[in-house]
C-alpha cells in the first residue's frame, strides 16, 4: 500500500487526512525504521508493508467505531505505538494512555511523540496487571484496545478493568478471533464485560484476515482482577 493508496482508501472511509497528518506518518515511518536498527520494533520494513500492515491496519477500528464520540483510549502493550498512535494521528482530540512494559519501547515512543508534535499523550512503563489495579486507571477509559498482544481469555484481564462502565474494549484480532472470543466467554462475563460483535475483513491487496472484536463494560470489574502480573497468561479465566 502506497501512500496514495492510503489517502484514497482512508478518504473512502471517511477519513479525510490533512498535509500535516501524511507528514506525521511519513515522519513516523522514517523513526521506526532508524529506531530499529538498535532496537526490536517490527519485522516489517517495507515502506508499503508497513503502511498497510501497521498504520492501515491501526486505523481501522474507526471504520466500526465512532472515535469521534471517544475522548480517553489506553493502549495495552503498543510496542512501536500500534493502534494507538496512527488512530490519534487521524482523530487528534484523542487523549491517549499507553501502557507497555519495555523500556525501550517506551523510550521510542517519547521521541515519536515529540518528533510529531503529538499532545494528550501519556506513557506509563508497566504491566497490564498492575496499571489495571491503580486507582488513577481503573475504570477510567472510554476505550481499551490491543493489539497481537495476547489471546482474548487473557487479553480480557489486561483490558477490561481499566475500561469504565459504559466503555468499550476493543481487540485487533486475525483469523482466530471467533474461536478465542468463545474461549474467552467466561473470563469477559466475570470481568464485566459483555460481547456485542465481531467484525471481519481483509487487509487490502494482500487480502489476509483481520478481526475487530467489540466489548461493552456493563459492571464493575471484581477488586481481585487484574490478578498479580503473570498470572493471567498462566492460568487464565476458563
Amino acid at each position: 500500500m502506497d501512500e496514495k493508496m492510503f489517502v484514497t482508501v482512508l478518504r473512502e472511509k471517511g477519513i479525510q487526512l490533512t498535509d500535516k497528518q501524511l507528514k506525521q506518518f511519513d515522519l513516523y515511518y522514517d523513526l521506526l525504521i532508524d529506531w530499529n536498527k538498535k532496537v526490536n520494533l517490527t519485522a516489517i520494513t517495507e515502506k508499503k508493508e508497513v503502511y498497510l500492515k501497521h498504520f492501515f491496519d491501526s486505523i481501522t477500528p474507526s471504520f466500526y467505531i465512532d472515535f469521534e464520540q471517544v475522548k480517553t483510549v489506553c493502549d495495552i502493550g503498543a510496542g512501536a505505538g500500534f493502534p494507538s498512535i496512527p488512530l490519534k494521528i487521524c482523530f487528534p482530540h484523542l487523549h491517549i494512555t499507553i501502557v507497555d512494559s519495555l523500556n525501550k519501547r517506551i523510550n521510542f515512543l517519547e521521541q515519536l511523540i515529540d518528533t510529531l508534535d503529538l499532545n494528550h499523550i501519556q506513557l506509563v512503563h508497566g504491566r497490564a496487571e498492575d496499571i489495571g489495579q491503580q486507582k488513577e486507571h481503573r475504570a477510567y477509559y472510554d476505550l481499551v484496545t490491543a493489539r497481537a498482544v495476547a489471546r482474548m481469555s487473557v487479553l480480557s484481564e489486561y483490558c477490561l478493568p481499566l475500561c469504565k462502565i459504559g466503555g468499550t474494549f476493543i481487540a485487533l484480532k486475525g483469523a482466530s478471533a471467533s474461536e478465542e472470543s468463545a474461549d474467552a466467554k467466561k473470563a469477559i462475563n466475570v470481568l464485566g464485560g459483555e460481547y456485542k460483535e465481531e467484525h471481519q475483513f481483509t487487509l487490502p491487496i494482500e487480502e489476509s484476515e483481520r478481526s475487530i472484536v467489540v466489548i461493552n463494560k456493563v459492571r464493575n470489574t471484581p477488586k481481585k482482577y487484574p490478578r498479580k502480573a503473570g498470572t493471567p497468561a498462566k492460568t487464565p479465566i476458563l
